[in-house]
């Protein structure tokens, strides 16, 4: 990575063309976008409703060049293949491009020497096989979150980042938003006085807040459908169209099945124990104990970290108000993928897709937000591609990555235990609780191994 971009994309595209029997055809530059010598080569691994958002991300951003598409569902990756040589095709008029190569074994595109990263957009009993696969093959990674289904397999991660130098970037793009970015400063910096309570919403999946073992009904596989490597690591399964479908049901049909999801965490808890650690200033920790409801101390699900914040899971907004009684009854609450927080000196809200809000008045004016609605544009790809140019650290690396799925994991085994839990961060480990202890790993199927 030391060499110029010019030699290093010369040298790639010469080897390319001789491991695959072809040369790599790139489109005709187009007035003011660099050449494709200085483009980082991207391919995306998972082509459902995530991936094909990638796909667009990158066809839009002209210092990016999508080279390759992979997916076990033939369908998908030839449809992604058409969409991102019909996009090139029109850099070039009179001419067309079929550059981009379309793949079924993510292994076999992890193999090209003229490939600079990886956007990784499978299920989650993917993420992090794929993402350790990728690092050792000299890419790097940006992976959908959660980026692990197991603690233990989020400090595998973690231990091979930083051993192969990889810049990693984890899918939590709503921390990227300006607006969430200055309320969460705003905290972060004191401006709430001590934090108390941070709240946020337990999406439930199937009707239930952690994945179920039950089994979903066997059906035949379609065609063109490679279900053998679509299940990989993961325990076997029949295959279901609870699982995969054409047209995809939704962004993660999948995650209501043990095997294959975490469902709150896949849901959205991974981003909302983003925002809320990084301004709680815990990104690269964790809570020290978990104690599920029914036990007397908490109404809901609750965490609490060192410095005695606590953070509640609630159904749904409204027993913020009727439950803890934290805010005003005519406080504005909503959204999801970030927290509500109470401090010594108010309560902020800030979570995606509403006005941001807090009291008491004057505090909004304190955190100087660029805008009150919580939506629109953010960095969060652009943050990972400027990090793979310069050798930085992006903004939600393997370390947040891993702390951000670890708060869900842990939030699940204390849920299906039903007992408090005392959890030491620094350790990884659940404090006197073989039990506990267990349930940090799982086992791959054969022949996967990390």
């Amino acid at each position: 990575m030391g060499e110029s971009p010019l030699t290093r994309r010369e040298l790639a595209a010469r080897a390319a063309s001789s491991f695959f029997g072809a040369p790599l055809l790139l489109p005709a530059r187009p007035r003011g976008h660099p050449p494709p010598s200085e483009r980082i080569t991207v391919g995306v691994i998972g082509i459902g409703a995530m991936g094909a958002g990638h796909v667009g991300r990158c066809l839009g951003d002209p210092s990016v060049q999508v080279i390759a598409v992979c997916d076990v569902d033939r369908l998908r990756r030839e449809q992604a293949r058409g969409r991102v040589d019909a996009a090139y095709s029109q850099a070039r008029p009179g001419a067309s491009f079929k550059g981009c190569a379309a793949y079924n074994d993510y292994r076999e595109m992890l193999a090209r020497p003229d490939l600079d990263g990886v956007i990784i957009a499978t299920p989650d009993h993917w993420h992090a096989l794929q993402s350790v696969d990728a690092a050792r093959a000299g890419k790097d990674v940006y992976c959908e979150k959660p980026i692990s289904l197991t603690i233990a397999e989020g400090r595998r991660v973690v231990d091979v980042m930083r051993q192969c130098a990889t810049v990693f970037q984890t899918g939590t793009q709503y921390r990227s938003m300006p607006p969430i970015r200055a309320a969460c400063r705003f905290i972060r910096e004191g401006g709430l006085g001590k934090v108390r309570h941070v709240f946020t919403q337990w999406s439930r999946v199937d009707g239930a807040c952690v994945p179920s073992s039950a089994p979903a009904p066997a059906e035949p596989v379609p065609e063109g459908l490679d279900w053998d490597l679509w299940v990989g690591p993961a325990p076997w399964r029949p295959y279901s169209s609870r699982f995969h479908r054409n047209p995809s049901p939704g962004v993660v049909p999948w995650a209501f099945c043990e095997d294959f999801g975490a469902a709150s965490v896949t849901w959205h808890h991974s981003h909302s124990a983003d925002v809320i650690q990084w301004a709680l200033g815990m990104e690269r920790s964790g809570p020290v104990e978990i104690l599920p409801p029914g036990n007397g101390a908490f109404p809901t699900l609750t965490c609490r970290w060192a410095n005695g914040t606590l953070l509640h899971l609630v159904d749904d907004w409204q027993q913020v108000k009727q439950l803890y009684r934290a805010v005003p009854e005519d406080a504005r609450l909503g959204g999801m993928f970030g927290g509500l927080f109470v401090g010594e000196r108010g309560w902020v809200n800030a979570n995606y897709n509403v006005v941001i809000d807090g009291g008491p008045s004057g505090i909004l004016e304190e955190m100087e937000l660029p805008a009150r609605q919580a939506s629109g544009a953010n960095n969060h790809h652009a943050n990972w591609l400027e990090c793979i140019r310069t050798r930085g650290r992006t903004s939600t690396d393997e370390e947040i990555g891993h702390r951000s799925a670890s708060l869900g994991h842990l939030t699940h085994v204390a849920f299906r235990l039903g007992r408090n839990l005392r959890w030491d961060p620094a350790r990884e480990e659940f404090v006197g609780d073989p039990e506990a202890n267990r349930l940090r790993a799982r086992a791959l199927r054969e022949p996967w191994r990390m």
